[in-house]
């Protein structure tokens, strides 16, 4: 056999290793909204994505013993263009049957995603391989030089989605432009080899080709989740049909803020009551305040900080610009000397943040339906105590479901820190019954137990002190060394 030239070699394995890549980045985005971003999740799309690499490398490799390669690098290419592009319309079919799945839900539509386009192009690199070895003395060599460039192009493109494609385009544009791509190069494949040799275009080609046609036009009308796509969020915002002036936020198709347009001292979502109770009860009303917000969102809370206690400096932590942004176009936000949104992690920026410099701290910072692990660790809630005033209060949204393993831990994990805490929750999901959200308020001073649950009203619990231990039992403290959040909260 003759072999491919040498560039034409590397640039096809460069290729196809880096496409691997980029569909294994822009899955956990593909699926996000659907079963959410957890470590399962991430876990399940690596290994699919490996598991694919492996069988597509096998198969690649078993058919390049026994056909020409010559006549199967085209078509391979072409396969993974129309497994591509036809992944779009059947994730987002399926996700919306599996929205919410557990285990086997994870694995199945991070299979979908990922598996077949993966493997396909895994079975590139043996085939260009194998038209490589016209010279057994230089085995080691050939083989070596290509798997280098195939790691390489793994490497680029895993640094370009991640740093450039997902922050400038779409993820229906990017899975659409990378299976044409695909596409392209192996017709161009096909087309140079054909000058060659005679390679004839049968039926099959034909009907796969047609495929791939369908494929496309199913991408344009399979139901998109996403008003706008963030760099870490699936985001819509809807009208509440009830009141004209109220917006949601949803975020991977999580309900994750509602804010009121016209009326910023509006709480919809109880949890924002406890926290409005919370700040309500701390101080003498209007009281300005010291506030900084881990997560902003809808940016609810510093607006009704703003609108209740003038004068309030409300700092807010958001990892997510374009949530920001998004916020300032359809929620109303305002951002000024009164309200200040910083984009960056909040662990690093509260680190950064000089020591007691806030009266309150409020903590609803959220991956889906989960707190990130970093931010649910001893290690932050003691810089989180730093920054607080000797009278500051820390105040944590947490969801979780029965049978309650993380909010225990992370009940545990606050009170390793601070002198005294207390948890607002409602009876049936204090009660192992129901998920829930929480919220946690804790201080080095004693907390206004009296005056708060008076003001969360009837129907709602808040526990401290032997009824909050009889709940929390002895779990671990989490910490940077040992933090399972995902598995705690797995149901």
């Amino acid at each position: 056999m003759e072999p491919l030239p040498s560039k034409l070699a590397a640039t096809l394995v460069f290729l196809a290793s880096g496409a691997v890549l980029v569909l294994e980045t822009v899955a956990l985005r593909l699926v996000g909204p659907y079963i959410g971003v957890t470590l399962q999740v991430t876990s399940s799309v690596i290994g699919m994505a490996l598991g694919a690499i492996a069988y597509g490398a096998w198969l690649g490799g078993f058919l390049a013993d026994r056909y020409d390669p010559r006549k199967l690098l085209a078509p391979a290419l072409v396969l993974a263009a129309i497994a591509t592009a036809v992944t779009l319309p059947i994730v987002r079919y399926a996700g919306e049957v599996l929205r919410g799945e557990a285990a086997g839900g994870i694995l199945l539509l991070t299979a979908l995603a990922v598996f077949v386009p993966a493997g396909l192009l895994s079975a590139v690199t043996p085939l260009v391989v194998k038209l490589q070895l016209g010279d057994l003395a230089r085995t080691g060599r050939v083989v070596g030089r290509l798997s280098s460039i195939g790691t390489l192009g793994g490497i680029t493109a895993t640094l370009a989605t991640g740093f450039v494609l997902v922050a400038a385009l779409s993820t229906s544009t990017i899975i659409v432009s990378l299976a044409a791509a695909l596409g392209l190069t192996g017709i161009g494949l096909w087309l140079y080899l054909r000058r060659r040799a005679p390679i004839p275009v049968t039926r099959t080609g034909a009907a796969l080709a047609a495929l791939g046609v369908v494929g496309a036009g199913l991408s344009t009308v399979a139901p998109n989740p996403c008003d706008i796509e963030t760099a870490y969020h699936c985001a819509t915002v809807t009208t509440d049909p009830a009141r004209d002036t109220g917006r949601t936020l949803i975020l991977n198709s999580a309900n994750h803020s509602y804010v009121d347009l016209a009326d910023p001292r509006h709480l919809e979502f109880e949890y924002t009551q406890w926290f409005g109770a919370v700040a309500d009860v701390m101080a003498p009303a209007g009281q300005r305040l010291d506030a900084l917000h881990l997560g902003g969102g809808g940016f609810t809370m510093p607006r009704y900080l703003t609108a209740t206690r003038p004068g309030t400096d409300n700092d807010v932590y958001e990892i997510d610009g374009g949530l920001v942004d998004l916020a300032r176009r359809e929620l109303g936000l305002r951002t000024g000397r009164d309200l200040t949104a910083v984009v960056g992690d909040a662990r690093v920026l509260v680190t950064n943040r000089p020591k007691d410099s806030a009266d309150l701290v409020v903590g609803d910072a959220f991956g889906h339906l989960v707190v990130p692990w970093h931010l649910a660790t001893r290690e932050m809630v003691v810089e989180i105590q730093r920054v607080l005033r000797p009278q500051g209060i820390y105040t944590q949204n947490v969801i979780d479901y029965p049978p309650l393993r993380f909010i225990r831990a992370e009940i545990a994990t606050v009170a390793d820190v601070f002198a005294h805490v207390l948890l607002i929750g409602e009876p049936a999901a204090l009660a192992g019954e129901t998920g829930a959200n929480f919220v946690i308020v804790a201080s080095d001073a004693p907390l206004p137990l009296e005056e708060l649950r008076a003001r969360v009203g009837p129907g709602v619990t808040v526990l401290e002190g032997d009824e909050l231990a009889d709940l929390v039992g002895n779990p671990h403290v989490l910490t940077d060394e040992f933090a399972p959040v995902d598995q705690l909260l797995a149901r």
